[in-house]
């Protein structure tokens, strides 16, 4: 049968519950368990698909088109198990869902409560399509005593008696903070939280205590004196230099014991961590460093690229390179061109990642243009490629007024809305009152290479899948243009319509892709394009 283990948190938002479950799904997988996590979002958005970066940080996007949020990114990177739609629920979903069967009499004439018709689509939520693994992780977002966060509470309670205890265990993720004037850690916030959850039915076999300093043996067994959990499972998580390097840091603390423990079941045997240990030894022993210019708008919200930032550490690790990225503000950076020169000089690469929106486009289009002039690889995703696109057409194809349609109407779309540009032209309209969710390309899609390209040789095949996020596309009719300047398509989508890669054969390292690479990227197994990507930066650190 199915294990389930939840996973709550207290006292303060931010301990790193996702990445605890990711580490603890790890370490499992290590031990030859089959897992998969799962994340439950108390807020009311059906999903982040439509929430600013400013709140949200990085939408992830599963291969089946889910937009959730950035915690399976972690999960993914630390399992390889591939996220999906039915990974990742918000209050807002469940609501949605609740209230159109209401609305189409499927309760007949029924009262709809909370408890028992949100609860049990939550508790439906967590047992669906669990047959295939061993233990299922289930991260409930927020802290506890958060109105929002009561009906997962709830639900948990009543799956814990449903499974019955043998086939459920509680993690509980705290704060045990470190008073400076005192000298102490202070074990009480954690007692407060525990008895809160407590409260509400669930009591916590094991105990993550988040902490600046180590746990002394007698605040460990206090805490566990005082909130009724053994000693040994309690588990302190202290800051670490890499989130690669948690894994064996949650391990050397004992905490896949403890869970195991909790369940009642034998350890087999040690687990096999040689792939972390490898992991943390190339990023402790690196032979080289480069620094990567990224050119965005969100450069002050680390989260709004997470999974970016985490490739770029990949393609670090293959290369036993450390990667110091350099965060440039586009919005900024549309000055002169001595402006421009003076800040991507010292990278040894520059990458313009995704985004939406006008702000900023003409400093990564200057970007892009200092990139391809002065042979500095250059790495564009999703936006970035399109403003390649822009770049070459009005600065090497003699198209001035080349643009994007997201940006307003224009006579050279180089960039538009698939609609705007095939079945003769016929150009989408859009009300104000249209939904805004759900409206991109989204999830995995294939493309097929041409077999003399750089993409080519770099994934070693002819035919990729990758995961998209995007409204608008570059548009095919201006290819035998940028062609014929030195910009060639070299990946389509298999009918030949969308163009999915495009790089330059002139160029040291030059590659631009309307998908997100960066979504697949593990550090076990970084993504080809991030690997060569930095492979290209560390030779140009040695020519300057």
């Amino acid at each position: 049968m199915t294990r389930f283990i939840f996973i709550t948190g207290g006292v303060v938002s931010s301990l790193g519950k996702g990445l605890m479950a990711a580490s603890l799904a790890a370490l499992l997988q290590a031990r030859g368990y089959r897992v998969r996590i799962r994340k439950f979002d108390p807020y009311l958005n059906v999903d982040p698909g439509t929430m600013s970066p400013y709140q949200h940080g990085e939408v992830y996007v599963t291969d089946d088109g889910a937009e959730t949020d950035l915690d399976l990114g972690h999960y993914e990177r630390f399992t390889g198990v591939a996220g999906r739609q039915s990974d990742n629920i918000t209050s807002g979903r469940v609501y949605s869902d609740i209230i159109t069967k209401e609305r189409r009499g499927d309760f007949l004439g029924a009262t709809v409560q909370v408890i028992p018709h949100v609860t049990d689509a939550i508790k439906a939520f967590a047992l669906a399509n669990t047959d295939d693994v061993d233990f299922v992780l289930c991260e409930i977002g927020g802290t506890v005593g958060d109105i929002e966060s009561l009906p997962f509470i709830e639900a948990i309670r009543q799956l814990r008696n449903d499974l019955g205890r043998g086939n459920s265990v509680s993690i509980h993720v705290t704060l045990v903070p470190y008073i400076a004037a005192a000298g102490e850690l202070k074990t009480k916030p954690t007692q407060h939280s525990v008895r809160e959850l407590a409260a509400l039915g669930v009591q916590p076999d094991v105990l993550v205590c988040r902490c600046e300093h180590p746990l002394p043996e007698g605040e460990r067994a206090k805490i566990a004196l005082f909130c009724n959990v053994p000693s040994s499972a309690v588990i302190a998580a202290l800051d670490a230099t890499s989130i690669y390097k948690v894994p064996l840091q949650y391990h050397a603390q004992g905490l896949d014991d403890a869970v195991l423990d909790a369940f009642g079941t034998s350890p087999k045997g040690l687990p096999n961590i040689t792939r972390w240990e490898e992991i943390e030894d190339r990023l402790a022993n690196f032979e080289g460093e480069v620094t990567v210019g990224v050119v965005g708008k969100y450069v002050g919200l680390p989260d709004a690229y997470k999974s970016l930032n985490e490739a770029l550490v990949h393609g670090g690790i293959a290369n036993r390179v450390k990667v110091n990225i350099q965060w440039i503000d586009a919005e900024l950076f549309a000055g002169s061109e001595d402006e421009v020169a003076a800040k991507l000089e010292p990278m040894h690469a520059i990458l313009v990642p995704g985004g939406f929106g006008e702000r900023g486009s003409e400093g990564k289009i200057a970007s892009v243009r200092f990139a391809r002039e002065r042979n500095v690889p250059f790495f564009g995703i999703c936006f970035g490629m399109q403003l390649a696109c822009v770049e070459a057409a009005r600065n090497l194809a003699g198209i001035e007024g080349a643009s994007s349609t997201e940006f307003g109407p224009t006579d050279e779309p180089v960039v538009g809305l698939i609609t705007e540009w095939t079945s003769g032209g016929v150009t989408e309209t859009r009300s104000e009152d249209d939904d805004k969710g759900g409206t991109m390309r989204l999830g995995a899609y294939p493309a097929v290479l041409a077999g003399n390209s750089h993409a080519a040789a770099i994934y070693g095949t002819s035919e990729i899948s990758e995961r998209h996020r995007h409204r608008y596309e570059v548009n095919n009719h201006y290819r035998p243009a940028l062609e014929a300047k030195g910009l060639m398509f070299t990946g389509m989508s298999p009918d030949g319509v969308l163009p999915e890669i495009v790089e330059r054969p002139d160029h040291p390292w030059f590659v631009g892709v309307q998908f997100h690479p960066e979504l697949k990227s593990k550090p076990f197994d970084p993504h080809p394009l991030f690997a060569s990507f930095i492979a290209a930066a560390l030779k140009q650190s040695r020519l300057v």
